[in-house]
């Protein structure tokens, strides 16, 4: 399988690492257990013939337009991790030639893949338009109001397309790196992991922080505030939008475009961040945390985990 890293200015050192590193390895183990037949050709690629990463290390690329269409394609992530300075990120003109090659080879049946911040690189190109995907889950907001056409979900990890694949923040780069190994072999991403220590993970749910994400917008900030009191209580809109001063439907619109959900399902991750933070701290049963959080026993709350963040009451209560 031949895969073009293609790195602009900037490119976020960790990503780029993660993504070469993944790859290596798992040629590595292929070669020792005699399945060389998987491996994974990799070029390091660029629209401009000189590339530094955030931390100003001088990356060797080679001319992207000269090469033949490769099998895959994935983009490292940007060093801009706010706002302000990834909007200005992606007018830089490295960015519009890279989004011009990703849209030929997208056509040509490339299968393109972003990771991080570089998935609004891909959804700058369109590409993503209609499709579903995630990105950095601090920067969800900033995503939906800039790409509407997107159905976003940043809280998976991994979201697949017709021939495009976005990863979440940061090191997600690895699982990016691992769901293309599995694809060819899914024995060699599971040995591929081991040798890396990296756990399955699905979801970016554990690592969010609601209320980082509600501060971006004042009506959604007084309903987190609201919320958090009452966690314990039933949950009414009509008296979450008395309470924040708006109307039912103005609370659900603001909801909607800032975090991506209902007023209903955020009050729920609260609750579940709660239960969390609980389970992780102290020593009280599931049952005992499942009523301080509003849910009528621990099997509800137990469920509702598992599926908002992937991880067992018994791994939550391993972690440190």
């Amino acid at each position: 399988m031949r895969i073009c890293i293609l790195t602009l200015h900037d490119v976020f050192d960790t990503g780029l690492a993660a993504l070469l590193d993944t790859f290596s390895t798992a040629n590595a183990l292929a070669e020792s257990t005699g399945t060389s037949s998987t491996r994974f050709d990799v070029a390091i690629v660029g629209v401009r013939p000189r590339v530094s990463t955030s931390q100003g290390l001088s990356v060797p690329v080679l001319p992207a337009t000269r090469l033949a269409r490769p099998d895959v394609v994935l983009v490292p992530a940007i060093g801009a991790k706010m706002p302000d300075t990834l909007g200005v990120a992606l007018e830089r003109r490295d960015s519009v030639d890279a989004q011009a090659l990703l849209r030929d080879w997208s056509a040509a049946g490339t299968l393109v893949g972003a990771a991080c911040t570089s998935t609004f690189v891909l959804a700058e190109s369109s590409l993503l338009d209609g499709h579903h995907a995630t990105t950095s889950w601090w920067l969800a907001p900033f995503f939906r109001e800039r790409y509407p056409h997107v159905v976003l979900d940043e809280s998976r990890m991994i979201v697949h397309a017709t021939r495009l694949v976005t990863a979440g923040a940061a090191l997600a780069h690895l699982d990016l790196a691992l769901w293309i190994v599995r694809r060819r072999s899914p024995a060699l991403a599971t040995l591929t992991a081991r040798y890396l220590v990296v756990d399955p993970r699905p979801s970016q749910a554990a690592f969010a922080i609601p209320d980082h994400l509600a501060h971006t917008d004042p009506c959604v900030e007084r309903f987190e505030r609201w919320a958090r009191r009452r966690l314990a209580d039933g949950f009414s809109l009509d008296d979450a939008a008395r309470a924040v001063s708006t109307s039912p439907r103005t609370l659900t619109r603001r909801l909607q475009s800032v975090v991506g959900k209902s007023p209903l399902a955020y009050f729920q991750d609260l609750r579940v961040e709660r239960a969390v933070h609980l389970i992780q701290t102290s020593t009280r049963s599931i049952d005992e945390i499942a009523a301080q959080v509003g849910y009528a026993n621990g099997m509800t709350l137990r469920t509702l985990i598992r599926r908002k963040i992937g991880r067992s009451l018994r791994e939550l209560r391993r972690q440190p």
